[in-house]
C-alpha cells in the first residue's frame, strides 16, 4: 500500500537531495545559464586583460554564446581583485584571473592578506605561462644586450631606474633578482600597471624594466624598445629574434609567470569540473593558441589538480626569492 510522505518529511528529503553530488551534477550539466564573470585586477589593455578577453570569448562561444565578462579592478599588483573574487558567492558564476603576484607572490610579500590564497580559492585551470622581456629605451641607453646593458649600468654615476607594473609582482623581484645576478643595484620605480611603467621607459624616466611579453611587442617591433634578452626557457615565438638569458650567459635567470582561473573556495566540485575541462578544450585549440601564441602567451590548459601542483610548487620557489630580498609590502 502506498503512503503519502508528511509534508515535512518530503521537503526535508528534498532538502537532502538537493544536497547530493547528484543534485549538483544537474546543476553543472546546466552550467552556465547566464553570464559568467571573470575578474581581472589590472587595466584594460594589459597582458592579463587581453588573455582574460581571449579566453572569455572562446568559452562564451564553446556555451552558445552565454555571456562570459571582464571585470578589471585595478590595483595593488592584483589584490583588489583577489581580495572581491574571495568574497564572491561560490557558485561558478565569478571566477578570478589568479596570477603569480597575487595568488604566489603575495603571501610571501605581506604581513597580512584580505585573502588566503590557499584557502579562499580552488584552482580550476592555468591558462598560460608568461616570459618577460628585458627592455630599455634605444634612444636613451645604447646596449643592445644584457652584456652592454650591464657594463653601461655600472658606469652611470647616479645609477639605474628599473620600473615594474606594482610592489610584489614578478616584475618587482625579476628587477632585484636580476641586479643581484650582475652585481647592479638598481632603484626600483612601482607603476600602477604595465602600461603606466611602460609610458616611463618611454619618456626617458626610466633605464630598463621586465615587460610582459605580449605588451612589449609591439613597441619592440616598432623600434621603440629594445629587447636585450627573454626570461623564459626557449625564444618566445612573439619575438624569434630575441635570445634568451640563457643563451647569453645567465643561467639562473629564467623569470617566468603565469595566469590561470580559479574559482572562490567551496565552489561545487562538479561546477569547478566542468570548468576546468571546457577551459582546456579552449585554450588547446589551434586557433586559441595561436592567438595566445601572437600575444606573447603559451597555452597550457592544465588539468585541476595540475595547477594545483603547480601553485604549491611556486609558492615555495617565489616565496623564496621574496624572502631573500627581504621585502615587506606592509
Amino acid at each position: 500500500m502506498h503512503r503519502h510522505l508528511p509534508r515535512r518529511s518530503a521537503l526535508a528529503l528534498a532538502a537532502a537531495l538537493l544536497a547530493t553530488p547528484w543534485a549538483h551534477a544537474q546543476t553543472a550539466a546546466g552550467f552556465p545559464n547566464k553570464p559568467v564573470r571573470i575578474i581581472v585586477g589590472f587595466a584594460p589593455g594589459a597582458g592579463p586583460d587581453i588573455l582574460a578577453r581571449l579566453l572569455a570569448q572562446r568559452l562564451s562561444e564553446a556555451w552558445g554564446n552565454v555571456g562570459v565578462i571582464i571585470d578589471n579592478k585595478p590595483g595593488a599588483g592584483g589584490l583588489i581583485a583577489a581580495s572581491e573574487a574571495a568574497r564572491a558567492t561560490p557558485d561558478g558564476y565569478t571566477l578570478l584571473l589568479g596570477v603569480t603576484g597575487n595568488m604566489i607572490i603575495a603571501p610571501a610579500s605581506y604581513n597580512k592578506l584580505p585573502y588566503d590564497p590557499l584557502k579562499d580559492f580552488t584552482p580550476v585551470s592555468q591558462v598560460v605561462s608568461n616570459d618577460f622581456v628585458l627592455l630599455s629605451n634605444p634612444d636613451k641607453v645604447p646596449a643592445k644586450n644584457v652584456k652592454e646593458f650591464v657594463e653601461w649600468s655600472a658606469k652611470q654615476p647616479k645609477g639605474i631606474f628599473m620600473g615594474t607594473f606594482g610592489a610584489g609582482t614578478p616584475g618587482h623581484f625579476g628587477a632585484y633578482i636580476f641586479g643581484d645576478a650582475v652585481n647592479i643595484k638598481p632603484e626600483v620605480v612601482h607603476y600602477k600597471n604595465t602600461g603606466d611603467a611602460l609610458t616611463g621607459l618611454l619618456a626617458g624616466d626610466l633605464q630598463g624594466m621586465f615587460g610582459s611579453v605580449g605588451v612589449a611587442t609591439a613597441n619592440v617591433k616598432a623600434g621603440k624598445l629594445t629587447a636585450l634578452a627573454a626570461t623564459g626557457p626557449l625564444r618566445n615565438p612573439a619575438l624569434p629574434d630575441v635570445p634568451t638569458m640563457k643563451e647569453q650567459g645567465y643561467t639562473n635567470l629564467e623569470i617566468t609567470s603565469w595566469f590561470g582561473i580559479v574559482a572562490p573556495a567551496k565552489t561545487p566540485t562538479d561546477i569547478v569540473s566542468k570548468l576546468s575541462t571546457d577551459i582546456q578544450k579552449v585554450v588547446k585549440s589551434p586557433d586559441t593558441r595561436a592567438r595566445f601564441e601572437a600575444a606573447g602567451f603559451t597555452g597550457t590548459g592544465t588539468t585541476r589538480e595540475e595547477f594545483a601542483q603547480i601553485i604549491t610548487r611556486d609558492t615555495e620557489t617565489w616565496g623564496k626569492a621574496v624572502r631573500a630580498t627581504g621585502f615587506k609590502a606592509d
